[in-house]
Order: structure tokens, then C-alpha cells, then sequence
């Protein structure tokens, strides 16, 4: 290497480790790091939106490659949902490569008309990056969701009706992605609010786009962080949250325990047929049991990457239970039946 390429490269070593030098941002950097430390990482990602939070992240995940010398991936993607978005992806990243952050603009080649844009957009986000993670091997995607964020999609999914498993899952620092069993996403910034992960992106590369759907009231997301403002006057702290959060965690684990054995004790997998045979004892459980074990039964033979949608799934169980229960049903890539005393569900030819 060239001695010009050398002290370029110092220098930019340099940076990192001076912006270290500031504790705020040091005693943030040392609780990532940890987070990290503690799950196996073989290769990983970084999910860059431009927004503040997601350039402290690539500040973060910079540092920890430096120190650590591997191998991390950042990949921005142009929704194209504003016609701004084009012009923000390649702003961001010419931005990291002026601190040696190479980075992969993915685009969303079509987009269609939503009633839900921002989660046609974030749906979309995940399902670019997936594909590429899975070309280059990489098993975990870093995001950049906060501590605001958590409380935030708690209040959208409660407000959207969703049930125990469904309010408590976003907390999970790990989790399967819901497109694809064989990656996760990571989210080492959960337990940090948005004001420090400014405060960095402010520090470091002074650079983030401003999306201004963020101020847009018609958003759900908008609304949700109006009332969250409101709540906090009135008393709504971080940590009576996360305690409600953890006490809610705990009843979702019980549950849980006796899905499994529902499963274990009443359920028969048939290999050579790809066939789950569930006896009369399956239905008889407390409903939340029947309708998580039956899920998880519908999902695994149709092989999907989700569950089934839980008013289908409902739908379903209250047929099975009626008297007039003969005929064949389809779910989710699935043909189920009842048969004497008993359910079979079987894959649907393909």
C-alpha cells in the first residue's frame, strides 16, 4: 500500500477512535459492543435509512469492525415511494464513503398503491436486504430501532388489535426475521433513546436525512408518538413500560411452554407424507394453546415463512368444531380434514 493510502487510512482510524474519546458517545459504543459480544455473529449487515438513528448505527458498527477487524455490509434502500428518495440514498452514501464506509444502495424497482405506505415501504426494505444477505451469507441484519421505538410499535400493535405474542415481540433484542428462518435481526440500540443516538450522529459524520413523513399526521406511527408525548406528561415512564413489557414476556413464556406440549403430546408428524395428524385431545386446551399450536401445524406443512393470518386461523378452528365439519378445507398452502376423532393437515399439491 501506497504511503499516501496509508496515512489516508490513519486518519481515518484516527476519527473513530477521537469521537471515542467523548464519554457520552464511549459509554454508548461500550453497551453496543456488548450486545454484540454477546450473540454469535458470523457475518452481518447494517440497515442505513439516512435518519439519524441509522447513521449513529453505522458510526457504531464502524467502530466495532475496526476494533474487531470483520466484515460488515451496510445496505441503503431507495423506497422510491418519495420522488426525494433517489437523491437521499446516494447523499448517505457518498456521505459514508467520505469515512470509508462502502456501502450498496438497493432499489425498490415497483411500488405499488398502499393504504399503509410506510409498511409496503418497510416490508419491502426487508425483503431487498434478505436477498442480498443471502448472496453474500450473512445471518444477521443490524437495525437501528430505539428505545422510542419500542414503546411506539407497542401502542401501533395494541391499536391494531394484536394479541400477547404480537405486543411483545419487537422488544426481543434478537429475532427470526418473519421472510426467511435463517436470518436474524439484531437490534443492539433497543434499550437506547433517540436523543443519544442524535447526540452521536450529530458528533460524528453531522450528517442525516430528514424524512418528512415523520411529521405527516395522516401516519398511524405520527399519531402514535403524539399520544406517547401526552402519555409521559401524565406519568409514562421507560421503566414502568419495560416493566409491564417484561411481566407481559413472562405470561407470553408460559404460554408458550404449553403450546410445545400441546404439540408434543397431541400431534403426529408423518415424514414420508409431509402429513401432521392432530388428535382429539389438541382442540380440547385453553383456546390461546389451540390457536398457537394450530399455526404453528399450518405453517410447518405449508412451509411459509409466517404464520397464517390469525382471522383465517380462527375461521377455521370454529369450522372444525362445528357439527357439519366434512368437507376439505385450504390454509396457507395446506388441505386440512377432519377424519373419526381426528385432523389431518396435508400439503397442498404444487
Amino acid at each position: 500500500m501506497k504511503k499516501k493510502n496509508l496515512n489516508v487510512k490513519k486518519k481515518i482510524h484516527n476519527f473513530y477512535s477521537k469521537k471515542l474519546d467523548d464519554p457520552k458517545i464511549n459509554r454508548i459504543y461500550l453497551k453496543f459492543k456488548k450486545q454484540l459480544s454477546s450473540h454469535i455473529l458470523n457475518n452481518f449487515c447494517v440497515a442505513v435509512s439516512g435518519g439519524a438513528d441509522s447513521m449513529a448505527l453505522s458510526f457504531l458498527a464502524k467502530c466495532y469492525s475496526l476494533e474487531n477487524n470483520t466484515k460488515v455490509y451496510f445496505f441503503i434502500v431507495d423506497h422510491k415511494i418519495r420522488k426525494e428518495s433517489t437523491l437521499e440514498a446516494k447523499l448517505v452514501k457518498n456521505k459514508l464513503k467520505l469515512f470509508k464506509i462502502s456501502s450498496k444502495i438497493l432499489t425498490i424497482k415497483k411500488v405499488k398503491k398502499s393504504s399503509n405506505l410506510q409498511s409496503f415501504a418497510r416490508e419491502n426494505r426487508y425483503k431487498l436486504i434478505i436477498k442480498q444477505s443471502l448472496i453474500k451469507k450473512i445471518d444477521t441484519i443490524l437495525t437501528a430501532h430505539h428505545k422510542d421505538d419500542l414503546i411506539e410499535n407497542f401502542f401501533i400493535r395494541l391499536l391494531r388489535g394484536s394479541g400477547l405474542k404480537g405486543l411483545i415481540s419487537f422488544g426481543k433484542i434478537k429475532s427470526k426475521i418473519k421472510f426467511d428462518d435463517r436470518i436474524f435481526i439484531l437490534r443492539p440500540l433497543i434499550n437506547i433513546p433517540k436523543k443519544d443516538l442524535v447526540y452521536i450522529s450529530k458528533n460524528t459524520f453531522n450528517f442525516n436525512v430528514n424524512d418528512p413523513s415523520n411529521l405527516d399526521d395522516k401516519f398511524l406511527r405520527v399519531k402514535v408518538r403524539k399520544l406517547i408525548s401526552n402519555l409521559e406528561e401524565d406519568g409514562l415512564t421507560f421503566n414502568k413500560f419495560k416493566l409491564s413489557l417484561n411481566n407481559l414476556s413472562k405470561s407470553n413464556y408460559a404460554i408458550d411452554y404449553y403450546v410445545q406440549k400441546n404439540i408434543n403430546d397431541n400431534s403426529s408428524y408423518l415424514k414420508l407424507t409431509k402429513t401432521i395428524i392432530l388428535k382429539n385431545d389438541f382442540f380440547k386446551q385453553p383456546n390461546e394453546i389451540v390457536f398457537r399450536s394450530f399455526s404453528e401445524m399450518i405453517q410447518k406443512v405449508g412451509k411459509k415463512n409466517t404464520l397464517p393470518r390469525g382471522v383465517k386461523v380462527e375461521n377455521l378452528l370454529k369450522y372444525l368444531r362445528s357439527s357439519n365439519n366434512n368437507s376439505k378445507k385450504t390454509l396457507s398452502g395446506c388441505i386440512i380434514q377432519q377424519f373419526e376423532n381426528s385432523v389431518i393437515i396435508s400439503p397442498e399439491k404444487r
